[in-house]
């Protein structure tokens, strides 16, 4: 058995715009290490990879800095050294159309195989020990490759070995300009064993036939909602019996997560901080979200610069609904439903028997006026 490591959606020199300038620059730092790391996993022969595809948006823009690109070439050569080939195949955000493209300036060094080709064709045969894999792809180009129509004509040789495809585009309709759209039915027909996808920067997988045709995902995202996959996307083929797995495999990326908390769960805006501080690892990228009635002012502003320290980088959207002890003292006085609500529980606060009844007791009367004041029956 061996296997093909499944890349796409690097993004290389890529930058947050969202964060303030230092961290920004130490995150995209972080993140264009992601191709040394993932040339490191493929070359450690216990991990059994023999053969690497890029399938789109290697880089953010058909243009990187000319740093980044000498890196990347390295990175590269060093699988080709050590054995294993790469195949390269341009996106959307590095799209080859471009003449002063990536692609094109350095399309006749570039380690591996480049595809280059506008329309779908076979690209190279490589010799995976005993196994002719057989590649087909296309480098989507403006005004040659078609677009406004999913593409339905997919070539495959009648040949023995595993036949790969490789493409950066979407299944089903066309999704607008520099968009490649493939059409399901036409691409399940063609036969391939795997069809290796870019564009779609979550993990998904399906079956076409017998095809399987995955997306790998970003392992590394652009923000809280890109968070990536943080996974290498890995296929086993066992020769002979052609693509027999498809696993996940966990990679250490900067955590990038979006946490949602009920702030009236807690006693006081300390508490709250303290809970939030063991939310995620103090690496994190976390964007916290507030929600419930709490019993304590909020100050978001507050609560983010102290927790900034904490987490690497820290966003407090405050959509909590407080309410104060005087609100609540007024609303006792009503002769509306809302205040005989808001009258039996105080009654329940005040008979508690110990902490946790009474603050169950005083949660349900948070969210019990919310409740009413959302449907409108308080009063």
């Amino acid at each position: 058995m061996f296997r093909i490591l499944h890349l796409a959606d690097l993004h290389l020199g890529w930058k947050p715009a969202f964060m303030p300038p230092d961290r920004a620059v130490e995150r995209q730092r972080r993140r264009d290490r992601l191709l040394a790391r993932a040339v490191d996993y493929a070359l450690d022969p216990t991990n059994g990879v023999r053969l690497v595809l890029i399938a789109g948006d290697l880089f953010e823009t058909h243009r990187p800095d000319t740093a980044l690109v000498a890196e990347v070439v390295g990175q590269l050569r060093r699988l080709e050294s050590g054995g294993v080939p790469v195949v390269t195949v341009p996106g959307n955000h590095d799209e080859i159309t471009y003449h002063d493209s990536v692609y094109r300036t350095h399309g006749s060094s570039w380690p591996g195989v480049l595809v280059q080709n506008p329309l779908p064709d076979h690209v190279v045969t490589l010799a995976i020990g005993d196994t002719p894999v057989h590649i087909y792809s296309l480098a989507y180009t403006g005004g040659v490759t078609p677009a406004g129509v999913p593409l339905r004509d997919f070539p495959r040789r009648d040949e023995p070995g595993l036949h790969v495809a490789v493409f950066h585009g979407t299944l089903g309709d066309w999704g607008g300009d520099r968009c490649l759209a493939l059409d399901r039915d036409a691409l399940g027909r063609a036969g391939y064993d795997y069809v290796a996808l870019g564009h779609i920067h979550q993990a998904q997988e399906e079956t076409l036939g017998r095809t399987r045709v995955a997306y790998a995902g970003a392992a590394e995202g652009k923000g809280f909602d890109d968070p990536g996959t943080r996974a290498w996307t890995l296929v086993e083929v066992e020769p002979g019996r052609g693509v027999v797995g498809l696993r996940r495999v966990p990679v250490d990326v900067q955590v990038v997560d979006t946490v949602t908390v009920d702030a009236g769960r807690f006693a006081s805006a300390e508490e709250l901080r303290a809970y939030l501080e063991g939310v995620a690892p103090p690496d994190a990228i976390l964007r916290v979200r507030l929600e419930g009635i709490p019993a304590f002012s909020v100050d978001p502003d507050a609560l983010q610069v102290e927790l900034g320290s904490r987490f690497f980088y820290v966003e407090v959207d405050d959509a909590t609904e407080p309410v104060t002890r005087e609100q609540l003292a007024a609303w006792a006085t009503e002769p509306t439903i809302l205040g005989l609500f808001v009258r039996r529980l105080q009654e329940e606060i005040e008979g508690a028997v110990d902490a946790r009844q009474r603050r169950i007791a005083e949660r349900a009367l948070r969210l019990g006026i919310r409740a009413l004041l959302r449907e409108g029956s308080g009063r």
